[in-house]
């Protein structure tokens, strides 16, 4: 059993917790994470805009006035781009698969590459045209446009990604826009009524109402982010799309949802407005997001664990193993540590700390009271720096007139991957490159058979202005040649 995107919908069944004694990070079978991500809900606060919408007489949400004041600011989102038709069906998290039945652009591609179109949903947040949505929405896509309730369209730039938290933020030229109102997670409880507002199958201006089932719900494969847990219904489309609170403010950004069937089944999972808008703020001010790193694989608790570790109950997250010159070995940790509580809050399963952690601010300190050798004892970690993610706005390096590629050199963890003892890799793809079927994620090994080690050998090539290049690029397990028609 899988846990999907909305977009994806694919059966899920297994919370971490119930799936065995290892963690969230292994149970759904994703590369191994050896960091501990993610942040308190608590550390960013969300900036309320306006006032609440009033309940109704008996108390009950108002909903029909948080959808006329808020709706408008909620929008459609649609997206063309490709996918590889040769990647793996199982783990992969791609939007893209649940409408690969639907048509999209015609064009030159290599093979394996299909083209395809998708849709989500976003909200407003600030009237000169930030929208937040998710980041499985807008990966990939070369192509993004933004309908209004009111029937305007506008074609949407990127600022930048985050798949991590699967948050990305939007950006159209306008001013003036309806914007929505900004909560906080922390003010809802289990129990109180929330109001969904999205496109499920492409459904503009659906409104969905629920409670919160849950909080804090951390999901295999997703360790970053202390999710709310509703039974609003939400569907594919749904994916970007606000979570209201019973007096009209975001209180989340609608992701995923579990489900046997691919349609919902009573299980859909929110974002945290907080961990969303440390994400804008940082796109926004950086164009890059940087996540704090512990360096530990964290395994779940369980009765027999507890026992033989001396403890009474299965709480606490039990460090499988601690990431060599890392944070967590500079502190002192140990595998076999069970981290009982993390700044002074119980830790009952290891999400609990992933969602400590991770976007906290690297260099940040945390306090850790860990069970070793059947005594407790107090351990402080200065958090290290996770790999900042890519934004996917990155400005080619050469010309788009020319080529269109941004790029960048490979790192060494990759070239140890890939095999590759040279090349780029493709950070985005315009102009020629993108209509000759290049995307991102390729790596870029030659042009014209020259050896391409370096953006000064690329720019070398393109500097007698040839009409015609052949590019050899490898993507995934395979090479290929790709003429690009330069023009």
């Amino acid at each position: 059993m899988k846990h999907k995107t909305i977009a994806t919908a694919v059966a899920a069944a297994l919370f971490a917790g119930a799936a065995g004694a290892w963690g969230v990070n292994e149970v759904m079978q994703h590369k191994t994470v050896v960091a501990a991500n993610a942040t308190d809900a608590a550390v960013v606060p969300a900036v309320v805009t306006a006032a609440a919408v009033a309940p109704l007489a008996d108390g009950a949400p108002n909903y029909r006035a948080i959808v006329n004041q808020y709706g408008p600011a909620v929008v459609g989102i649609t997206v063309e781009g490709s996918r590889r038709a040769a990647a793996a069906q199982g783990d992969e998290e791609d939007f893209f698969r649940f409408f690969r039945g639907l048509p999209g652009p015609r064009g030159q591609m290599p093979r394996g590459e299909a083209p395809v179109m998708g849709k989500g949903s976003g909200f407003i947040v600030s009237a000169d045209g930030l929208i937040l949505t998710n980041a499985h929405v807008v990966q990939n896509a070369k192509e993004v446009t933004v309908k209004l309730k009111d029937r305007r369209e506008f074609t949407a730039k990127v600022l930048g990604l985050d798949t991590a938290t699967d948050v990305a933020v939007l950006k159209v030229e306008a001013t003036g826009l309806p914007t929505v109102q900004l909560g906080n997670s922390n003010d809802v409880q289990v129990g109180d009524r929330v109001l969904a507002i999205g496109a499920p199958y492409g459904l503009e201006q659906t409104a969905t109402q629920g409670i919160v089932s849950a909080k804090g719900r951390s999901l295999p494969g997703d360790t970053q982010v202390p999710f709310i847990q509703t039974d609003a219904a939400v569907n594919p489309g749904n994916s970007g799309g606000p979570l209201f609170d019973g007096t009209g403010r975001v209180v989340g950004i609608n992701a995923q949802i579990y489900s046997q069937s691919g349609g919902f089944q009573g299980l859909a999972f929110a974002i945290p407005i907080e961990v969303a808008l440390n994400v804008k703020d940082q796109i926004v001010a950086t164009g890059k997001v940087q996540h704090a790193r512990m360096g530990v694989l964290l395994q779940e608790m369980n009765q027999g664990l507890a026992e033989s570790f001396g403890l009474k109950k299965p709480d606490g997250a039990l460090v499988a193993k601690v990431e060599p010159n890392s944070a967590a070995a500079a502190a002192g940790l140990q595998a076999g540590d069970v981290i009982l509580s993390i700044d002074g809050k119980p830790v009952e399963a290891a999400g609990n700390v992933s969602s400590r952690v991770g976007l906290a601010k690297p260099g940040e300190t945390v306090k850790l009271s860990v069970w070793r050798d059947k005594a407790e004892r107090a351990v402080e970690v200065k958090l290290g720096t996770a790999r900042a993610e890519q934004t996917a706005n990155a400005e080619p390096v050469v010309e788009k007139g020319q080529l269109g590629l941004a790029v960048r050199p490979l790192s060494p963890e990759e070239k140890k991957q890939t095999g590759a003892d040279h090349g780029l890799v493709v950070q985005q793809a315009a102009g020629p490159a993108a209509r000759a079927g290049i995307a991102q994620g390729d790596i870029l090994l030659s042009i014209n058979g020259k050896k391409v080690e370096s953006i000064d050998s690329v720019k070398q090539v393109l500097a007698d202005k040839p009409k015609r290049v052949a590019v050899l690029i490898q993507r995934d397990e395979q090479r290929i040649f790709v003429p690009i028609d330069l023009g």
